[in-house]
């Protein structure tokens, strides 16, 4: 029989193995747990150690926990010294004797205090400077268990910028300070600043910005300079004389020796602004006889119909000059400018104060006055023909010349500008139709008339359809070598019966039916590809229409045409008028905008005929001005017009646009430009608009007379 067991011998017999289990599991625990901190520090590590600026862990004694490379390789001269448990305090004494510490030599125990007075007493950030020349910042804080954690970042280029910063501010030409965010006080100013005021540069010191404005200015955003977002804003300043001056400012943020500032750069557009105001006045006038032009007529008839009383009417006299075109071809522009003013100053005497006499473009006049009865325009018109019939000295010549003159009523006649000019004309071609040197009324039945346009109007369709059309190029020059620096694309239709058709007929009628979208698409795509023949740094430029814009398929055609023809879209050069900115159309501009980003050049035509509108300059960045014939023509013996030359010339190099002067046809106008630094020309003296296959023969023996003149 078997041996009872005893009770109490089965706890004692199962404690042993249930003991060493649990060790074996407190074991495992703390080793998996060790394996744990040291996958958490090595995480740390390799975290820190991609961290672009050098990091370092001390306790609260100061002694090394752990650092990442980067702040080994800041302090590469004591790396030797960097050991877990060393402490900062001792790896600062050896750099210092060293020589690692140029602030520290001559000073090496009071360098050591302060040094050490901000690592165990962090108060923010401060910088370092080491014998070989870096400059780092140091940043050091207290961590929740009073240990220090640092940061240190090498701002060796930040400090050159710095100092590249002080020199280009103390030598800049440009007017210069620095002034405080928080109340305006000026901090700092050049030398320019001090010659171009006239203060010195203690006065400065002890003024504010506000204290260099003229008074009435209160409404001028200040704050916006104050806290240095301002660009381009324009204020009147005084002069330590007394001198009133206009001023852009262009504003950035600088802090200055702790200081929350701004950089303030002055511009004086003084002069910038008086040739603005002779521009301004042109955009409205006509520049050959000082009358009115085309827009300031059209807002006049405007205000006129506006103020239409019920029995009153609004009469429109468009005038024409019979011949004149004999009297250029006979005398020369010169002349044919003298008698256009000669006639501008004789039909202005003929009207009263409060009608308005503007020349409309050409030898186009047009008269808005209030008349009773229509008998009362005609009268008035009859005087006109007599008065501008009568013969004029020029030069010696007696020049003859006759005028024609159609007449619209408002507002039976329209009710609108477009209406009243579109009728007036409408009758000018009756006048003209009937003999000429006579006046008529406009009447609906003007079948004649819009019968002849109508088969001129088939004509151009059926030649645009089949492709009669062709076109020819006109030179561009540089005026400083004489090259050829680009043609301009025209079109040219010789008609089976009617013989060379110009194009101040076709494109009008182009323009009125919608036919100059196709027609620009043709002249586009011919003129791309006769392009590639010529050498890569010719451009060729080209008209746009209004009409063009308006589809809203202008850019897609542009870059079709380029992919298709392979030409680089940096030898294409649009050119617009003024009138395609006055609809002041957001597509227009978002237009205008991706056609510069893909690479074509944006010139605006006739630039001084039309609005002239220095806004679209500033909202738009054109690459080229074209400066209408009318200033250029007789630039030599012409004051005014030279000024007006030189004003656009000025403004289009201070804003970096190229300036192209039009109708340049004697060597006295090329020189003239050339010295008041105009970069190109375009007319008869360098050449004739040519067939594509003359244009080689053109660019083989250049231009000779523009490099005669050089």
């Amino acid at each position: 029989m078997n041996e009872s067991v005893r009770p109490s011998s089965l706890p004692e017999s199962s404690k042993e193995p249930d003991t060493q289990l649990a060790l074996t599991e407190a074991r495992l625990e703390a080793k998996a747990a060790i394996q744990q901190a040291q996958q958490a520090e090595d995480r740390l590590r390799a975290a820190i150690d991609i961290l672009p600026q050098g990091v370092v862990f001390l306790d609260a004694e100061g002694r090394y926990i752990m650092w990442n490379k980067q702040y080994a390789e800041l302090y590469g001269g004591s790396a030797d010294l960097f050991h877990v448990g060393a402490k900062l305090e001792d790896t600062l004494r050896a750099g210092v004797y060293r020589g690692q510490y140029p602030e520290a030599v001559g000073r090496e125990e009071e360098w050591l205090r302060e040094r050490l007075g901000r690592l165990y007493n962090p108060q923010g950030r401060h910088e370092q400077r080491t014998t070989d020349g870096r400059w780092i910042m140091i940043d050091e804080r207290r961590t929740f268990d009073g240990g220090i954690i640092g940061l240190r970042v090498d701002i060796t280029e930040m400090k050159k910028r710095e100092e590249s910063f002080r020199l280009l501010f103390d030598n800049n030409p440009l007017p210069m300070y620095v002034h405080a965010r928080e109340d305006g006080r000026i901090l700092a100013v050049n030398d320019a600043a001090t010659q171009h005021y006239g203060y010195t540069r203690q006065q400065f010191l002890q003024m504010k910005l506000a204290d260099l404005t003229l008074p009435g200015q209160e409404d001028l955003p200040l704050s916006s300079a104050l806290d240095g977002e301002a660009a381009g804003l324009t204020w009147k300043h005084r002069k330590a004389d007394g001198e009133e001056i206009d001023v852009a400012i262009y504003s950035s943020h600088l802090p200055y020796e702790g200081v929350p500032a701004a950089l303030i750069g002055a511009v004086d557009i003084t002069e910038r602004r008086r040739a603005e105001a002779r521009i301004a006045y042109m955009a409205h006038h006509d520049a050959l006889t000082g009358l009115p032009n085309r827009v300031l007529f059209r807002e006049r008839m405007d205000e006129a119909l506006q103020r239409m009383e019920r029995d009153a009417k609004l009469a429109v006299l468009c005038v024409d000059l019979d011949d004149f075109k004999a009297v250029n071809d006979t005398l020369g522009h010169p002349a044919g400018d003298r008698l256009l003013r000669m006639v501008g100053r004789r039909l202005a005497s003929m009207v009263r104060d409060s009608d308005v006499v503007a020349r409309l473009g050409g030898d186009e006049f047009a008269i808005l006055l209030r008349v009773a009865t229509p008998k009362e325009a005609g009268f008035l018109a009859a005087r006109l023909i007599d008065a501008i019939s009568a013969p004029y000295d020029i030069d010696g010549h007696l020049v003859n010349t006759g005028a024609s003159i159609g007449i619209a009523l408002g507002p039976n006649d329209g009710s609108n500008c477009d209406q009243l000019l579109k009728n007036a004309d409408m009758a000018l071609y009756r006048a003209k139709a009937e003999g000429r040197g006579a006046y008529s009324f406009f009447e609906a039945e003007m079948d004649a008339q819009l019968q002849a346009r109508r088969r001129l109007e088939i004509d151009f369709r059926a030649a645009l359809a089949g492709e009669e059309l062709d076109v020819h190029y006109q030179p561009l020059v540089d005026l400083v070598t004489g090259e050829i620096a680009g043609f301009e694309a025209l079109t040219r239709w010789t008609h089976s019966e009617r013989g060379e058709v110009s194009p101040t007929e076709f494109i009008p009628i182009a323009e009125d039916t919608g036919l100059v979208v196709p027609l620009g698409s043709f002249v586009m795509r011919r003129a791309c590809t006769d392009a590639l023949q010529w050498p890569d740094n010719i451009k060729v430029a080209i008209n746009l229409s209004t009409l063009q814009f308006r589809p809203g398929t202008l850019f897609a055609q542009v870059k079709s045409v380029l992919d298709e023809t392979g030409l680089a879209p940096q030898r294409l050069e649009l050119e617009i008028t003024e009138s395609i900115l006055l609809e002041k159309s957001d597509q227009v501009l978002a237009t205008l905008h991706a056609l510069r980003a893909l690479g074509v050049r944006i010139s605006m035509d006739d630039f001084g005929t039309g609005y002239s509108s220095l806004s679209y300059l500033r909202s738009f960045p054109f690459d080229k001005i074209k400066i209408d014939r009318s200033f250029v023509q007789n630039l030599e013996a012409s004051r005014d017009s030279r000024a007006i030359v030189r004003a656009i010339i000025s403004l289009g190099m201070s804003l970096g646009i190229t300036i192209t002067a039009e109708g340049v046809e004697t060597e006295a106008d090329a020189r003239c430009l050339r010295a008041e630094g105009c970069h190109e020309g375009q007319g008869w003296l360098f050449a004739k608009a040519m067939p594509r296959e003359d244009t080689a023969r053109l660019m083989a023996t250049g231009i000779k007379r523009a490099k005669s003149a050089a």
